[in-house]
């Protein structure tokens, strides 16, 4: 699980921004302000679901999303950038020229802060039998594949309906017997193995001890513009709360 990735303080870490340009453009201007330098981030963390759609295999996804692509490599080329595949940006390999790509199999990804162990995950990596054989065909290229020439002989109508049912679904909802499920689900799968474990997908921004380790999950920046920077309080991870609006 190890792979020689350093958390550095001032890092900005961002999950679910479900990035659309014509529904939620917010984090477009957040990448301008750290391309232009306004922002001055040590490193970035993209915890996944970023985009709203984005595959390498459809190339419609490459167009509509063409300038914050083209946006996060200008960054890459200033900061090391880090982006954990989520269940709406997958088969990313090939999109970003300079870019540290992990996809589902390999998460959660442990890094070091200080003497610290920390995983990260987007968040999906431990769900039931049948969500594993969904996401295993929808990340398969080959089916990837069939689903562009659908879509080019369609017009798209298949990433526009879904588009559309994207941004009607509520992702902000505050989730029942949150500590019980996350406990369940990795409580002592990880216990003794790292300190902090950080991850998305649920978008619920609430951290409490799971075992011996501390549980973060994150703000979906989609609901609130809401991000963190590494921080260090008596040489513990603390993880500081920004919101991007009102930036521009």
């Amino acid at each position: 699980m190890s792979h020689n990735l350093e958390l550095k303080q001032g890092a900005f870490i961002i999950s679910d921004a479900h990035y659309s340009s014509h529904h939620r453009p917010e984090l477009k201007t957040l990448f301008e302000d750290i391309n232009s330098g306004r922002l001055n981030p040590t490193q970035l963390i993209l915890m996944g679901d970023i985009f709203d759609a984005l595959f390498a295999p459809i190339t419609y996804t490459l167009h509509v999303n063409k300038d914050m692509i083209q946006l996060l490599d200008a960054i890459s080329n200033k900061i090391e950038v880090v982006y954990l595949e989520g269940n709406h940006d997958f088969c990313l390999e090939g999109i970003f020229k300079n870019i540290k790509i992990f996809p589902l199999e390999l998460q959660p990804v442990a890094c070091k802060y200080g003497e610290k162990t920390v995983l990260l995950s987007h968040g999906d990596f431990s769900e039931g039998t049948m969500y594993k054989i969904y996401t295993s065909l929808i990340r398969s290229r080959f089916m990837l594949y069939i689903l562009k020439y659908i879509d080019i002989v369609g017009n798209h109508f298949i990433l526009k309906k879904l588009d559309a049912y994207l941004h009607k679904k509520e992702d902000c909802n505050d989730f029942e017997a949150f500590y019980e499920y996350i406990f369940a689900r990795i409580g002592k799968r990880f216990s003794n193995r790292c300190d902090y474990f950080i991850e998305g997908h649920f978008h619920q921004d609430k951290s409490f001890k799971v075992d011996n380790f501390t549980y973060i999950n994150l703000a979906a920046f989609a609901c609130n513009q809401r991000y963190f920077i590494v921080q260090s309080f008596q040489e513990e991870l603390l993880l500081e709360g920004c919101t991007s609006k009102g930036l521009g």
